[in-house]
């Protein structure tokens, strides 16, 4: 493995992030900037925190399937295209015997320390000092795909890591970083680290913006510029980068399907919002949606402008939650998935339920197409679940609230009429 070797001109480069950037279909866009992306954050954080907290108190089980830690892999890998397969990694292979996680408990009960200790600090030496125990304990099929669970927890620390992105970065930085070794991926971190401070102003302070780009090049989707002053191998690269471009033209239908997919997810919140108001309750809007124009004005107008409890970040970006009028009682919560991870919404829900200053016995609505009715009993049906039993957690179809809304505004009172166009799950 060379040591970090940036030779690419500094204008090439930058002219392979402007054109990154502006490309609707990169992950810059479609990962990056995507509005539930944050959300995911605060989820997939509380799923590690479960992984660790069943470790330790020794109900975490020896298989894979039906784990707290299934369950916070698989959300990771919804994260649009750049994780998928990130839960190949921590599939029991059992021929191989890797990961040694599930049948070895010291092997189990170090894994929780890393991800514990990760998640208690707040500097990378402290975060290079735990990678470094253990992987002094060699446990066999347990490398730096470990690294997808540190990303969510300390994203302006450590980079996400795939084959692509280890392809990206080779490519771009002429290294030869290997996959499966910590060592490695601590050299990749470090070269990463100084790309993105050469390109601060068109990346980020997170990590996710600089990987995105190394996984849209080693995916194949972009040509890393060419290392040296062959000055015909840069041509090529422009006409290759050009090209890019005009398919990314020509595939501008697509990014117009996505506005639709984010259009609906602003109806419903905004047809929630009506109803509540309409029945009599006081109304939040999530936190990060306030802004979003509904029918000529912000989702938010005439809506709570504080959240009346003390709570978490993560509780105040569920989308609608009615509270009894004039008071600090929660009486319905509504998470709307139009197609985004089932898991992360129930997973806010949960935290709502669980929070110090929420005593509530309100119902909690899943509101999704009917095209997702199975995927969200499957996602219902989690073990990391299991608290919300005595919860009651229903499904309300998009169609419904299309269908009978107006009726709804004109006759319905109190809680009723929600509760008989839904399911308990």
């Amino acid at each position: 493995m060379s040591d970090f070797n940036y030779n690419a001109t500094p204008t090439a480069t930058q002219i392979l992030i402007e054109r990154w950037r502006r490309d609707p279909h990169s992950t810059y866009n479609t990962w990056f900037l995507w509005p539930e992306r944050l959300k995911n954050f605060r989820s997939i954080r509380r799923g590690i925190e479960l992984v660790v907290d069943d470790i330790n108190g020794g109900t975490f089980g020896n298989t894979y399937r039906g784990s707290s830690l299934e369950t916070a892999v698989k959300s990771i890998a919804e994260q649009r295209q750049m994780f998928k397969g990130a839960d190949h990694a921590f599939l029991w292979k059992p021929k191989l015997r890797i990961p040694d996680i599930y049948e070895h408990p010291d092997n189990q009960r170090a894994f929780a320390r890393l991800l514990h200790s990760c998640n208690c600090c707040d500097t990378f030496d402290a975060i290079v000092e735990a990678i470094r125990r253990i992987d002094a304990l060699s446990i066999k099929g347990l490398g730096p795909a470990v690294a997808n669970l540190l990303y969510f927890i300390h994203p302006t620390l450590v980079p996400p890591f795939n084959t692509a992105i280890v392809n990206g970065y080779n490519a771009l930085t002429g290294s030869k970083v290997k996959l499966g070794r910590w060592d490695h991926f601590l050299t990749m971190r470090e070269g990463i680290a100084r790309v993105n401070a050469d390109h601060r102003g068109l990346l980020s302070n997170d990590f996710g913006a600089v990987a995105g780009l190394l996984f849209d090049i080693g995916s194949g989707r972009y040509t890393a510029p060419p290392i040296g002053d062959d000055a015909s191998a840069k041509a090529l690269w422009q006409t290759e980068l050009n090209k890019v471009r005009e398919e990314s033209n020509a595939a501008l239908k697509r990014s117009i399907t996505d506005q639709g997919e984010a259009t609906s997810h602003t109806d419903m919140q905004g047809m929630l919002r009506d109803l509540g108001l309409s029945l009599g309750f006081d109304v939040w809007i999530a936190s990060n949606d306030r802004n979003r124009i509904y029918r000529g004005s912000e989702l938010s107008c005439n809506c709570l402008g504080a959240w009346p409890l003390v709570a978490s970040d993560t509780v105040k970006l569920i989308d609608v939650v009615w509270f009894e009028k004039g008071a600090p009682t929660v009486a319905a919560a509504f998470e709307v998935e139009h197609s985004t991870s089932i898991y992360s919404g129930i997973m806010r829900m949960l935290d709502l339920i669980l929070s110090p200053s929420t005593v509530t016995s309100a119902p909690i609505f899943i509101v999704a197409p009917s095209a997702r009715r199975e995927e969200v009993f499957t996602q219902w049906r989690r073990p990391a679940f299991a608290q919300l039993s005595q919860v009651e957690v229903r499904y309300l179809p998009y169609q419904q609230l299309h269908d009978h809304s107006k009726a709804i505004v004109r006759f319905g009172q109190g809680l009723k009429p929600m509760l008989e166009l839904s399911e308990r799950l």
